[in-house]
């Protein structure tokens, strides 16, 4: 995989304008999209027909068909009445109003921002009504289906808005908005778990709806009131149409044709944010669902705004209401999330999307030449220090030396604070000495028997997490390539709750590196191996995130109700229960690597060149790559074994230490303390935030990680460190 390839936002080559896409073919295209547009029609008839026959209740089409009819008296059957007209009839029109809701709004999202990648859940706008109609209704008891929709109005609003900034900021382009999305999308997750990972009846009562499904529609008291706010989405995305069909050629051309291009993209945000509220208020958040029937839509009618519009509200509807469908017989006696459905659908479609030809159309695909061009680097200063002895020395830059002297210091100080969080009777001295085995002999007891088990699995997991960073950030000279981005951290989450699953008993720390290995060999493979273009291998990463987020909430929803509010804490991350024997394997994993990667630094820092330069210097450049890459996976699914997926502190360790050790070096050392440090901290701010409440540590890293992401987007400049 030539991760140094990766065309994510802000390297320091220059990124174009995405190019308006190629004028529509004459004549063919336009009568070969209707008759497509009425087969759906037709299939979604099917569609909706079968959904009215399989359900609960055992009544067969026979007897659907009677009660639609009023034939021999149906609909005097009370049992029938209930079946039919209370449930089933009101749950298949919410799924075909939803999907055409979420299909409109991701084709209008992605024609206006000219970007095949656009969609609702992709770009943080479901995260952020999600959030608002949990706030609603955990905090102020919101019940009533005007007030899920206002909250879910206002948070999507807020999502779209800081999405479409940042999107625009130093110039617009696909993977920027994409993983500006990523970051909002992260932080209103993180601020929703606050809401509910420490009550057991609101993850009960939210859990399914957070996973988006349609179990809980009865009656149609709730989609009769929000049928008007749907009624004026939707007329704002046709009246929006012919604004678009202009834009497309150009903001220029679309003013000399007497359009106003800020009104246009004010109205499809404004429609969008409705549709898209109004489906979340419905059934929760569904992702993937634009990306999918956008995608279908364009590959019949091509850029057409008007066919394509309508197309995908048909094709959305009808993914919708058939992974409804499939949701209440894959599982039975239970109901699988329509989400996770739509999920095992939408990231093959992503992966499509970004092996599609029509990415070169859409600014999407790499540059004419294998590798950007770049800034030459800075000539490397003169260590300051020298240590010899006898044939033997070794050379110690300065500032590196005292970055790493600060961040030890720092990890001392963070545990002690954290073996003192929350025993209020042992001052900071006293927890000083318990850490080193003096004073009293109950202080040691409690400090080194209860408080440093915990404490060592943290430091463990930071440092892994932080030097994996390292290594994957160093390798694409992009520091947004982190294992999380990558599927790495998703994969190795799925496959610990697969082995618990299947043993009965929580996974063994093993089954993290094997299903972060299976994660990045996928990656590999799908993205077009180890010489693939470079932004692929991001997206794919995103597919593969999403399709191990499907089989983590399958092996939740199939759990009890405490089984399964362990394991969500966990997948939150969480040291909860961690100690020395979970750290061990962590330590002895770092014990081995940490060495090998220190003697990889030197080639890790020729390889910020290009290839020809790293080659020309004695290094093998894929040799390198392939051998750290593996390390870094390996040290991911060991971090996730421990403690769960605990998100950006891979992003933000190498970051960090890369600033404080200065751009000459590969801050593997300092990566790998400075990891410790986060998390142990965010550790230690979960355990005493809120008096009697623990917010895990992967919650508190996703909260703060976020906006730490958006300012790495914000603020590059020039090559990633």
């Amino acid at each position: 995989m030539t991760l140094s390839q990766v065309g994510a936002p802000g390297e320091s080559r220059t990124e174009p304008d995405a190019p308006p896409p190629p004028p529509p073919p004459r004549g063919d295209g336009r009568r070969a999209a209707w008759p497509i547009a009425l087969g759906a029609v037709a299939v979604l008839l099917a569609l909706a027909a079968l959904s009215l026959s399989v359900g609960a209740g055992e009544v067969g089409p026979g007897r659907v068909l009677d009660y639609l009819l009023d034939r021999h008296g149906a609909r005097a059957d009370s049992r029938l009445a209930l079946v039919v007209g209370d449930l089933r009839l009101p749950r298949t029109a919410t799924a075909l109003l939803v999907g055409a809701a979420l299909g409109v709004a991701g084709a209008q999202l992605q024609s206006v921002t000219r970007n095949p990648l656009a969609e609702t859940g992709l770009l943080g706008v479901n995260a952020g009504a999600s959030l608002g109609v949990v706030l609603g209704i955990a905090v102020l008891g919101i019940q009533t289906s005007y007030g899920y929709l206002a909250f879910a109005f206002g948070g999507a609003v807020l999502a779209s808005t800081l999405v479409l900034l940042i999107a625009g900021a130093r110039g617009g382009s696909p993977m920027r908005l994409v993983l500006g999305g990523s970051a909002v999308g992260a932080t209103f997750g993180g601020l929703t778990g606050v809401l509910i990972v420490n009550s057991p009846e609101a993850y009960d009562r939210y859990r399914v709806w957070v996973l988006g499904s349609l179990a809980g529609v009865e009656g149609w008291t709730t989609l009769r009131q929000l049928a008007p706010v749907l009624g004026v989405g939707f007329l704002l995305a046709l009246l929006a149409t012919r604004p678009l069909t202009a834009l497309a050629l150009g903001d220029d051309l679309a003013r000399g044709l007497g359009h106003r291009p800020g009104a246009t993209r004010a109205a499809v945000a404004f429609a969008v944010t409705l549709l898209t509220a109004s489906a979340v208020a419905l059934a929760g958040p569904i992702s993937f669902l634009g990306l999918l029937a956008g995608f279908l839509a364009r590959t019949v009618a091509g850029p057409r705004v008007g066919q394509l519009t309508v197309l995908a509200g048909l094709f959305g509807a009808a993914v919708l209401t058939g992974a409804d469908v499939l949701a209440r017989v894959v599982a039975r006696p239970f109901e699988a999330p329509v989400s996770v459905i739509v999920s095992l659908v939408g990231a093959p479609a992503l992966i499509a999307i970004v092996r599609s030809r029509r990415t070169a159309a859409l600014g999407m695909a790499d540059p004419a030449e294998p590798s950007p061009v770049r800034r030459s680097e800075p000539p490397a200063p003169k260590p300051d220090l020298v240590l010899r002895r006898g044939a033997w020395s070794l050379l110690l830059p300065r500032r590196a030396l005292l970055a790493s002297l600060a961040l030890a210091t720092a990890l001392l100080a963070v545990v002690v604070v954290s073996a003192h969080a929350g025993q209020s009777e042992l001052g900071l001295g006293r927890t000083l000495q318990a850490v080193f085995g003096y004073g009293d002999r109950l202080d040691v007891l409690l400090v080194q028997k209860f408080r440093l088990g915990r404490i060592v699995a943290g430091l463990a997991a930071g440092a892994a997490l932080g030097l994996a960073g390292c290594l994957t950030q160093t390798l694409a000279r992009n520091r947004l390539a982190t294992p999380e981005l990558l599927g790495v951290n998703d994969g190795a989450t799925a496959a610990v709750l697969i082995s618990a699953t299947v043993s009965g008993t929580f996974g063994a720390w093993w089954a993290g590196p094997l299903g972060a290995l299976a994660a990045v060999l996928v990656v590999t493979l799908v993205s077009g191996g180890l010489g693939a273009q470079g932004y692929r291998v991001l997206v794919v990463g995103l597919a593969m995130s999403a399709l191990a987020s499907a089989v983590i909430q399958v092996a939740l929803a199939r759990r009890s109700l405490n089984s399964a509010g362990s394991l969500y804490v966990w997948t939150s991350g969480s040291l909860n229960g961690r100690d020395y024997a979970v750290a061990t394997p962590v330590l002895i994993g770092l014990a081995v690597l940490v060495p090998l990667a220190l003697a990889a630094a030197r080639r890790l820092a020729v390889l910020r060149f290009d290839d020809s330069v790293a080659a020309s210097l004695g290094v093998d450049p894929g040799r390198v790559r392939l051998g750290c890459l593996l390390l870094a996976v390996a040290l991911a699914g060991l971090a996730v074994g421990v403690c769960g997926p605990v998100g950006f502190v891979a992003l933000a360790a190498p970051v960090i230490a890369g600033r404080l050790a200065g751009p000459a070096r590969v801050p593997v050392l300092g990566s790998a303390l400075t990891g410790a440090v986060l998390v142990v901290l965010a550790d230690t701010v979960g355990r005493v935030l809120i008096g009697g409440v623990e917010i895990p540590v992967g919650i508190v890293t996703t909260v703060l990680g976020g906006p730490f992401l958006l300012w790495v987007l914000l603020g590059r400049k020039g090559t990633p460190a």
